[in-house]
């Protein structure tokens, strides 16, 4: 499901070795045997098994890559200007009307609105055109073999083997993501084994090549990760000047008729129904962008885990459909990479749970910053200031 740099995110907050209930680790010879030998208990037939791993092989650049998660440091302003560009906006519009029919039948099919897919097509593989040079089975068999999350790679491996079977996986030829994703949507194997559609008919569930079996697996998938059929999922708002800050964040919700007592109001057109729940989303505090998250928005972490990523996309989705570009405003300027770092390990110290200490402002270090705001009496937007820093 997510391409090169942006795959790291689903494994921001993925099991480590300490958490690792399968086997790994070891030599890479005897660690491919046993699961070859797994692999036949699990009832594939010898010749199959011995087929399919013939050209296994560690690939260390997977490595490197699991490593390389920079970008997720970026604001949200940089992030989403850095990758929304003319050129993805020009072409997503374009491919709205090649595949217009397709964009209906998932929409009258799984209720997911075109802009959402779009954007994930663009930011995954710009529509196809960037899908990955790994190795696939390698990219797989190297991650579950490091001892870091080989519970999350483990079965994708076995999935991959069925669908060999299936004549729908080349072991030796298939590639994509490092982390495994396949396809213009990049998905794993497990997900294509769960959410394949044969959306042009042809017999095959071909993820790669055909942007119709892509969407609409894309689309299978948000639904069966808990997609609300034909409901919003972003919208950008206005706020008072005087809202309560505290109860903004993913970990606030309010109905959007309580929301809109309290002053927020669309920033175009209308909000959504009176009685959906929502959350107030302010991506860098009360200074800059704001946005109201629905229910839909919190499947977008199911897909990838990236604070910066999922708002980004999500907005990208409502851009794709017509939305204005936000206004940016004037948020109090990010904290630096080692700024963050001591902040998280200052918050950790008084008992905040940060998730890692690494620099990234996930929802775990932003609802701990909020907390700390509150405690400390300052505007409580979750946004980490150089204020709040020397204050801790």
């Amino acid at each position: 499901m997510r391409l090169s740099v942006f795959a790291a995110a689903l494994f921001l907050s993925l099991p480590s070795v300490a958490l690792a209930s399968v086997p790994c680790g070891g030599s890479f010879g005897s660690f491919i045997s046993n699961m070859k030998t797994e692999a036949v208990s699990r009832g594939h037939s010898r010749a199959n098994v011995d087929r399919f791993f013939s050209n296994a092989r560690r690939d260390p650049a997977v490595i490197r890559a699991d490593n390389a998660q920079g970008v997720f440091k970026k604001t949200f302003i940089d992030f989403s200007r850095a990758v929304i560009s003319q050129n993805r906006m020009t072409n997503g519009r374009r491919n709205a009307e090649r595949y217009d029919t397709v964009f209906d039948r998932v929409e009258r099919e799984y209720g997911v609105s075109r802009g959402v897919l779009l954007a994930f097509w663009a930011l995954e593989t710009d529509y196809g055109a960037v899908q990955g040079d790994f190795n696939t089975l390698n990219s797989l068999l190297t991650l579950s073999h490091d001892c870091r999350r080989p519970d999350l790679f483990r079965p994708q491996v076995f999935a991959a083997l069925e669908l060999y079977e299936r004549d729908d996986f080349d072991p030796v030829n298939t590639k994509g993501a490092w982390a495994g994703e396949i396809g213009m949507v990049q998905m794993l194997p497990k997900d294509i084994l769960e959410n394949g559609v044969d959306g042009d008919g042809d017999g095959r569930v071909s993820l790669k090549t055909s942007p119709a079996d892509a969407l609409l697996s894309g689309a299978r998938m948000l639904r069966g990760l808990g997609w609300r059929a034909n409901e919003p999922w972003l919208q950008e708002i206005t706020v008072p000047s005087n809202l309560d800050w505290s109860q903004t964040g993913l970990n606030h919700e309010r109905s959007v008729r309580e929301w809109a007592r309290m002053g927020v109001a669309a920033r175009s057109g209308g909000l959504g129904s009176a009685n959906l729940n929502a959350s107030v989303l302010l991506p860098m505090g009360r200074n800059g962008p704001a946005f109201l998250a629905y229910p839909n928005f919190s499947v977008y972490f199911e897909w990838n885990k990236s604070f910066v990523y999922v708002t980004t996309a999500a907005y990208f989705a409502t851009r794709l459909e017509g939305a204005p570009v936000y206004d940016a405003r004037t948020p109090s300027p990010a904290l630096s990479d080692a700024q963050m770092r001591n902040l998280q390990s200052k918050l950790a110290a008084r008992g905040r749970d940060v998730g890692a200490i690494d620099g990234i402002l996930g929802a775990k270090t932003r609802a701990a910053v909020q907390a700390e705001q509150v405690r400390l009496g300052l505007p409580a937007d979750a946004w980490p200031t150089t204020e709040l820093l020397n204050r801790l």
